[in-house]
């Protein structure tokens, strides 16, 4: 995953919930170093008995572009291409330009 772009993740989930499976892996696939690479990660962890919607947002720096993810309906496997996706379009851009 191209992590280079990514300014902010915030991730929010209840932990006991099935649908927040894709949020905690993509939380897992970050690299260790993200932070000090300037990606700013904030989790939010609901209560067991919300009935809030696991969800995942992710800021990227060279076009300001916010993608958000309702992770009942996305499984980590979409997440990542979605991500990667726009990833590539901003790596391709920055190729480009140098």
């Amino acid at each position: 995953m191209i992590t280079k772009f990514m300014t902010e993740v915030t991730a929010k989930f209840n932990p006991f919930s099935a649908c927040a499976k894709p949020a905690r892996l993509f939380l897992t696939y970050l690299p260790p170093n993200a932070r000090a690479n300037g990606t700013s990660i904030h989790t939010t962890l609901l209560p067991r008995d919300s009935t809030e919607a696991s969800s995942l947002k992710v800021k990227f720096t060279e076009d300001g572009k916010e993608l958000k993810f309702d992770c009942g309906k996305f499984n980590i496997k979409g997440l990542v291409e979605e991500v990667d996706r726009h990833s590539r379009q901003l790596q391709k851009a920055a190729d480009l330009a140098d």
